[in-house]
């Protein structure tokens, strides 16, 4: 089964980012190949983690973006077009502490009605640890320089400022989970 929602979460994927936002694709795909990576960690959650990671950002794509929150459009789009697994959805929605920029766009309630956060933290610290040490061209980065690079490319006053300014502390906190875990895996 894991093969078979990874191929499908790829060229879903694919289908709606890789022509319109090329950039966002490459994204995407550094995404899903740091959650390959973490299958020694999460064992038979490793197909479902790298799903969420191909489709996290599918919201982003021009015919989505009902909201233009891309977690919430996404997780729409997944939960209504596509029929997705729950827990597939609720990682997107949720995705990099999208609650807190929820919050900041006056979609809080929005999102965590209709998409809870999963109480799986591992789970949710790995997709959060692979977005964010993932390049907008898709190669790998710590997580100090990606949320740099995120205030720099919006601005400290803008909305997504403002949100990444508040989640930095979590977003690095996750990671350091990931990357202990990580550490005491067998070699």
């Amino acid at each position: 089964m894991g093969d078979l929602i990874e191929k499908w979460a790829t060229q879903v994927a694919e289908a709606e980012l890789s022509g319109t936002l090329p950039r966002r694709w490459a994204h995407t795909q550094g995404v899903a190949e740091s959650a390959v990576a973490l299958s020694h960690v999460l064992g038979q959650d490793t197909g479902l983690l790298i799903a969420a990671a191909a489709l996290h950002d599918v919201g982003y794509a021009p015919r989505l973006a009902a909201t233009s929150f891309h977690p919430l459009d996404g997780a729409r789009f997944l939960r209504e077009e596509c029929g997705a697994d729950e827990r597939l959805v609720r990682l997107v929605a949720n995705h990099s502490f999208a609650l807190l920029e929820a919050e900041e766009r006056g979609l809080r309630e929005e999102l965590a009605t209709e998409f809870p956060l999963l109480d799986e933290p591992l789970l949710v610290d790995a997709l959060v640890y692979c977005d964010m040490t993932t390049t907008p061209d898709g190669d790998r980065t710590t997580a100090q320089d990606r949320v740099a690079e995120i205030r720099s490319r919006y601005g400290d006053d803008s909305v997504v400022g403002r949100f990444i300014r508040r989640a930095a502390p979590e977003i690095f906190a996750s990671v350091e989970r990931v990357e202990a875990a990580l550490a005491a895996q067998p070699r």
